[in-house]
């Protein structure tokens, strides 16, 4: 096996078959069966694949016995038909390299090679149990097919679908069978409009000053996933199949002759109080039977003693919403409701409701949804006409981030719960989820519920390409989402679109099918202004304000303002050949950056050599961390500083641009696509603690912030300055009132002395009351001067070679290890017993080869001990990671820290 295709299939196995410790996954009903692949899902389902131009049988025969599948492909479900063919060897995997790249000519293009190339059938086959069915209906639910669909069961057309983001629930009561085994065969078709890669000239719209994204701007007349053409912060020329296939899961379950579905919890909360929470329930009665029915539609909040019921009569083939309103049922009327709230800002409470349909006091059908009860709001009334959220009436400062899909679909619920668990150790309370991705799933919205962060939800059109050919379409695909989405309290806004206009009926569906959450037209208007910076910058011009050339960007509410991290070694060498890693092959590099948007090869490269000349990629890798660590730290925390009416501006919030790596790249985020993170989430996590001191390196001020809906008073504030000895050259301490939600600016200056060290260090504690510490920070600092933001220079930014100077340290290691509800954890204390600075001190948990256990959840890493200083740390792993081996091994490492590798045996 060639080292392209073991890396190939390492990865699939990590995307597909990922299991951590992702938590239930709430479904709305039972079912019958989940039609999962055994292949890289581990479910029970056998899916096999092929082309529809290789089949020479009739169509009705394709779902039937009488044709043989032996010569099929396996197939993946949940997939794409790309995801299948390189689990099959067929196609080299596309993260690697310039596979993916369309001039290398390994992976057929759609646009070139014609939609029949990747039009593909899907089959299994299922038994059903006659007990389990006898007099009832059985429903067949595809919950996402990419992008237009037949669907056959036992040699009948049983549905069409048509758009990415359409839930369909098929009745197939009349077509299954108990004799012998059920066959479903699903022919799915890529997207109509494929687009292609921008044609010479470009093309006449697009975001001003940046790439021309979108291509030719033709995948926007589908109703599908817009990134699988190219973008700057993805491959810039596509994925090649634009991930055609069944990319959502496909269930059976049961009803009687009556189905319910979409259940929906309006609540209205009384103002200023808080404490009364007006319900107005509601839920989807169908009628599949053929005579018209009697019918009982019972509700119950659970736990909650809150019972409602409504006799009804249902005629034949008709869909009723039943509505039950508090001022027919006053139990509806709840005092002092528990109330949602988001991350930092209270508890994430949430109730439960159940609906039950009863005939002749038997229930035949049922289903259940998960609520919060809050009210979010959002106005203009702001000194700068900026948008400003308000959560149960408390202004919310938006510490927000742009959410990408993986960009070939390889989906789970534990990717899922792994990137949302980092997302919540970062601080960040809120994700956009940008117009050019995807409808998200139901277990993301339920994480989003549980960790507290709340969701702007766009709707597949932006200003790079055009919009979509049938509005019917896209309306149906709209409807579909709101009404599956609509009961989180996560959910917090609506949007129709990225940086363009809306379709004539969005506002009017968003209305009609929720009401309760506010909507603006598209991302940059109605108080959000346009965004950037998108790359690497002097770092200077975070704290000056002059990252972008469109001007002030740290004002009223930024959609999209970021930087890269560089991943670790270890990523680095899964993503392309180790020739092209050290001396840095710019082609692929730059391939695997956008075409080089993000400056990876150049101005960051330049960034790192600001700390030595690197020899290796290891030593190259290492200090990348530097600079995307201080990337992170900087923008949150200037961001921060100028939080709602407290700093040097109005700034209501920002959405980073951009939150996690759709695909291997050397422009990475907090964590690579692995799943490995990076130095800025600890950065991110740090910046965005709830109560945190922090440096302003323009101003050489120290401020406190304060994330809390509570004020703090005599608290202390305290600074410390090291040179490189580390002697300590400056210490000064102040007694600071914190008020709510807010922040003390420029609590005073530190006054760095004309004879300190080029290289030197700033220990930031923030005490209570009662002396113990609730805050921290470290910050590194140069002497170089800044001469602008057109220059590399500044003491954020050059002049840190002599960092290389600092000595050799050993830091005293302690562990143990305990298994707790099916997950291993490593407790760990460290401690700098040398003389000199522990500078970025890395914990890795790897298995015997050497490679990252992953997701390992690290409760902090790629730390900095002032000599004597302590800190503990604990890794959490899924035990479902640990049974192939019993032995792992711990490592404690870093700039200058000696390495200790300890053997742990797994019990």
């Amino acid at each position: 096996m060639s080292i392209v295709r073991k890396i190939g299939a390492v990865i699939l196995i990590l995307t597909l078959g990922l299991n951590t410790m992702a938590g239930k996954v709430c479904k709305e009903r039972n079912y019958i069966k989940v039609l999962n692949s055994v292949e890289r899902h581990g479910g029970n389902a056998v899916w096999k694949m092929k082309k529809a131009q290789e089949i020479a049988v009739k169509t009705e025969d394709i779902s039937t016995l009488k044709i043989s599948s032996d010569d099929w492909l396996p197939a993946i479900v949940p997939g794409t038909v790309l995801n299948s063919l390189v689990f099959n060897g067929v196609y080299p995997e596309p993260y690697y390299g310039l596979n993916n790249k369309l001039s290398s000519n390994l992976i057929p293009d759609l646009h070139r090679a014609g939609r029949d190339f990747y039009t593909y059938w899907f089959r299994t086959e299922f038994d059903l149990n006659k007990v389990e069915h006898e007099g009832k209906r059985t429903w067949l639910q595809l919950d996402g097919i990419n992008y237009r669909a037949e669907i056959w069961l036992n040699g009948v057309l049983v549905g069409n679908i048509a758009g990415m983001f359409k839930k369909e629930v098929i009745d197939v009561t009349d077509y299954i069978t108990f004799d012998t085994a059920n066959v479903l065969a699903v022919k799915t078709y890529p997207v109509d409009n494929p687009g292609t890669i921008k044609p010479k000239g470009g093309k006449s719209w697009g975001a001003t000053g940046e790439y021309q994204n979108g291509g030719n701007g033709e995948i926007g007349r589908n109703v599908s996933m817009l990134m699988t053409v190219g973008w700057d912060f993805t491959f810039s020329d596509g994925i090649r199949d634009r991930n055609t296939g069944i990319w959502k899961e496909v269930s059976i379950f049961t009803t009687g002759e009556l189905k319910l579905a979409h259940p929906f919890v309006k609540s209205e909360l009384n103002c200023p109080e808080y404490n009364r929470s007006h319900q107005t329930v509601s839920v989807e009665i169908n009628n599949a039977g053929f005579k018209t029915q009697h019918v009982k539609v019972t509700g119950e909040i659970i736990g909650e003693n809150i019972r409602f019921e409504k006799k009804l009569k249902i005629y034949r083939g008709i869909t009723e919403e039943v509505v039950f309103t508090p001022e027919e049922y006053p139990q509806l009327i709840m005092e002092n409701p528990r109330l949602w709230w988001p991350i930092h800002k209270g508890e994430q409470n949430l109730y439960n409701i159940v609906f039950r349909i009863e005939q002749n006091g038997v229930v035949i059908d049922s289903i259940s949804s998960r609520f919060g009860i809050r009210e979010l709001t959002s106005n203009t009334n702001s000194p700068d006409k900026s948008r400003t959220f308000y959560i149960n009436g408390k202004p919310l400062f938006i510490r927000g981030t742009n959410w990408l899909p993986e960009n070939m679909l390889r989906n789970s619920p534990e990717r899922t719960y792994a990137e949302l668990r980092y997302t919540a150790q970062a601080g960040v309370n809120l994700l956009r989820l940008w117009a050019g991705g995807i409808a998200e799933s139901d277990y993301f919205y339920q994480m989003c519920d549980e960790l507290g962060l709340l969701v702007w939800t766009e709707f597949w059109m932006t200003g790079d390409t055009k919009h979509p050919q049938d509005e019917m379409m896209h309306a149906d695909n709209m409807i579909s989402t709101v009404k599956r989405i609509r009961n989180h309290p996560s959910l917090a806004y609506y949007v129709c679109s990225n940086e363009t206009t809306e379709t004539q009926c969005a506002e009017e569906i968003i209305k009609r099918y929720d009401g309760t959450r506010g909507y603006q037209m598209q991302s940059e208007c109605c108080g959000v202004h346009d965004g950037s910076p998108y790359k690497q910058v002097n770092i200077m011009c975070h704290y000056e304000n002059t990252a972008s050339e469109r001007g002030s960007r740290i004002d009223g509410f930024n959609p999209e303002y970021g930087a890269p991290c560089l991943p670790t070694v270890e990523c680095l060498r899964e993503m392309m050949p180790e020739k092209d890693l050290w001396p840095i092959n710019k082609e692929v590099w730059d391939y695997l950056d956008g075409n080089g948007f993000h400056l990876m090869s150049t101005m960051y490269k330049d960034m790192v050599n600001e700390y030595g000349d690197s020899r290796t990629i290891e030593e190259f890798a290492e200090k990348g961390q530097f600079v995307g660590a201080f990337n992170y730290k900087s923008i949150w925390e200037v961001w921060n500083y100028n939080k709602l009416n407290y700093g040097d501006r109005y700034c209501a919030g920002f959405l980073f641009w951009y939150h996690n790596s759709p695909i291997r790249q050397v422009c990475g985020r907090m964590w690579d696509w692995s799943l490995e993170p990076t130095a800025a989430l600890y950065a991110a996590q740090n910046a965005c603690e709830p109560l945190h001191p922090q440096f302003d390196y323009a101003k050489n001020t120290v401020s406190v912030v304060n994330d809390y809906y509570r004020a703090f008073s005599g608290y202390k504030v305290q600074a410390e300055v090291y040179d490189l000895d580390m002697k300590k050259v400056f210490s000064k301490q102040a007694v600071v009132d914190i008020p709510e939600d807010g922040v003390v600016n420029d609590v005073f200056r530190i006054d760095f002395p004309n004879s300190i060290s080029n290289v030197h260090f700033i220990k930031l504690y923030l005490l209570d009351d009662k002396n113990r510490e609730v805050g921290s920070n470290f910050y590194w600092r140069s002497n170089n001067v800044y001469r602008g933001r057109n220059t590399l220079t500044g003491p954020t930014t050059a002049g840190f070679q002599d960092i290389n100077k600092l000595p050799k340290t050993k830091i005293k290691t302690a562990y143990t290890t305990r298994q707790e509800n099916g997950a291993h954890y490593i407790d760990i204390s460290l401690e700098n017993r040398g003389k000199s600075l522990a500078f970025f001190t890395q914990i890795q948990w790897l298995d015997k080869s050497g490679k990252p256990v992953r997701p390992s959840f690290y409760t902090d890493n790629f730390m900095t001990l002032l000599p004597g200083e302590k800190t503990s740390v604990t890794v959490e792993t899924d035990m479902r990671h640990l049974s192939g081996e019993s032995s792992y091994i711990l490592v404690v490492r870093g700039f200058n820290v000696q390495e200790q590798r300890f053997d742990v045996e797994i019990k």
